[in-house]
């Protein structure tokens, strides 16, 4: 449960610094951040749908295929 209220103190950390107009440099640490958070989520709950989801948003990431 500690992993999943991680996330999502994350995804409210993420939409403050959005709604401050933070660049995209700090968005990025933020969003490299929440996707460690969800790996460790997904571990922790099991299950190949969530690994193949933290996988698709890591491999994103990896391509700047992510607008921040």
């Amino acid at each position: 449960m500690e992993e999943a209220r991680a996330v999502l103190e994350r995804l409210e950390r993420i939409e403050a610094l959005d709604r401050a107009g933070a660049g995209p440099p700090e968005l990025l640490v933020e969003l490299r951040t929440l996707l460690e958070e969800a790996g460790a989520w997904s571990r922790t709950e099991g299950g190949d749908a969530g690994g193949r989801a933290v996988d698709g948003l890591r491999s994103a990431l990896a391509h700047d295929m992510i607008a921040v």
